[in-house]
């Protein structure tokens, strides 16, 4: 059960996340792709120390349920169009990142003001998906850095990726699609 604690670790360590965001990008901005390799790495650690303590320690709560997915997805998308916008990302990889996460926020808009209570999980396909968008970002910064030549097998990285991110997006909008076809036949 999710409580309505704030200051829990897992929160805290979620704000520290945040707190890191905007020194991320500017060091994405500004070139400097080492430091913003290991303060990507840091909240990185930060995203799955925070989620783990949570269920460790038993400090679920509200708060945490929401603001630990916009951390994830501030962090991912504002590296992935500032690596786009830099050439080092293909443009239509951040595009189709965002354009999922749109869906699935319009989706769950639209379920809560149809049906009401909402209370979203992430799936394993979703959770795979963050994973492989995490790590393709952290794999172009290592490029960047010259610590590992990805020209060879980028490309199909990214299908993966990118078929990931279709895959992820359609069973959000086909499972909550479901949920909300049964709500209106039971009412």
């Amino acid at each position: 059960m999710l409580s309505n604690r704030v200051l829990t670790l897992p929160n805290i360590i979620t704000f520290a996340r945040l707190g890191l965001l905007p020194l991320l990008l500017w060091m994405l901005a500004v070139r400097r792709y080492e430091l913003a390799f290991w303060l990507f790495v840091a909240a990185s650690v930060g995203d799955g120390l925070d989620g783990f303590l949570a269920r460790r320690l038993d400090q679920r709560s509200r708060l945490g349920a929401l603001l630990d997915p916009i951390a994830d997805k501030l962090t991912i998308l504002g590296i992935a169009w500032i690596l786009a916008a830099q050439g080092l990302l293909p443009v239509w990889v951040a595009a189709l990142m965002s354009l999922r996460d749109l869906v699935i926020v319009a989706g769950a808009l639209a379920y809560r003001q149809l049906v009401g209570g909402l209370e979203m999980a992430p799936t394993l396909l979703s959770k795979l998906n963050t994973l492989l968008e995490f790590l393709l970002l952290a794999l172009v910064l290592m490029a960047q850095n010259h610590w590992i030549d990805t020209a060879p097998w980028l490309g199909q990285y990214l299908a993966v990726v990118a078929f990931t991110i279709v895959a992820s997006g359609a069973q959000y909008v086909w499972v909550w699609g479901n949920k909300a076809r049964d709500h209106a036949y039971r009412h």
